[in-house]
């Protein structure tokens, strides 16, 4: 797993040398730290930057950094979160940190959610992002017709499900999709299945949304998006915000946090409205048989 960057300025800082001891996790060749400020990563400020840019980016700081442990550079910036509203203070630093991080050449990851938080769920999304990427630098990828099928991709790995069920073991809302059944015997949802869509924006992130019924109703509507910027994350980005919204829906029933919901026509609205969009789509839209309540 390497950046996609090349940094032949030598901009990005190298791990630092107690890394071992205060590594979050080491996987697969990589060292996991977490809370690292900007200027920890950037040697100075870079060409194009201006001073007062930088003398606001280089405060903020990333939920983790994922280092390459052989050779000590930088492979990826995480952030999980909620998405700065448009015009605000948070996303004009937000977009200064990712103008000093193109500058430099630094890849970045960005979870949009108002639920997924780095202290409950950063630790498994990073391990999750490291282990797909590892999986497809391992040779999951196409063949040449006539050739062997493609091997299966890391999300679509089957095996044994909790509960003794074949399923796909790397489904990230795997446990929420369990916990739904459960929450439908015992009369907290009345529908037991979590339902899901996702998109990628042209010039824009992906965005994934889980839901389950709660009441004949109404829905509990997770959202999420996934930016790479300079980066892939292993697996299509697009189905990895749907899985962490469907992780986010099971952190709701959890908290029994299913109030003020949507009913299912309005929700139903929503989805045929964004499938108005479908030029603006990567692929068009996929999810017209949600259209109709």
């Amino acid at each position: 797993m390497t950046s996609t960057g090349s940094n032949d300025r030598g901009w990005l800082r190298a791990m630092p040398a107690e890394a071992g001891r205060d590594a979050l996790l080491s996987r697969a060749g990589h060292r996991v730290l977490s809370a690292r400020r900007l200027s920890d990563l950037v040697q100075g400020r870079p060409p194009g930057v201006t001073g007062s840019q930088w003398t606001s980016a280089s405060r903020t700081s990333f939920d983790f950094v994922v280092y390459a442990a052989d050779t000590g550079h930088p492979v990826v910036a995480v952030e999980i979160g909620p998405v700065p509203s448009a015009g605000s203070a948070e996303q004009r630093v937000e977009r200064l940190k990712d103008a000093v991080s193109a500058a430099v050449d630094l890849p970045v990851l960005r979870i949009g959610s108002p639920t997924l938080s780095a202290a409950e769920h950063g630790r498994r999304l990073v391990e999750y992002v490291i282990d797909a990427r590892t999986y497809a630098a391992g040779g999951a990828g196409t063949t040449a017709a006539g050739t062997e099928p493609a091997p299966v991709g890391f999300r679509d790995i089957l095996g044994r499900l909790p509960g003794g069920r074949t399923g796909a073991v790397n489904d990230l809302g795997a446990l929420t999709r369990a916990a739904a059944v459960e929450a439908y015997v015992s009369g907290q949802v009345a529908d037991p299945i979590v339902r899901g869509l996702h998109v990628r924006w042209v010039d824009g992130p992906a965005q994934g949304w889980s839901w389950v019924q709660v009441r004949p109703d109404a829905c509990l509507i997770e959202q999420v998006s996934v930016t790479e910027h300079r980066f892939s994350c292993g697996i299509d980005a697009a189905r990895l915000a749907e899985d962490l919204a469907a992780v986010a829906v099971g952190e709701r029933l959890r908290d029994n946090a299913v109030a003020d919901l949507p009913s299912r026509a309005e929700w139903t609205a929503q989805i045929a409205a964004l499938s108005q969009r479908r030029h603006e789509l990567v692929g068009g839209f996929a999810f017209d048989h949600l259209c109709a309540d």
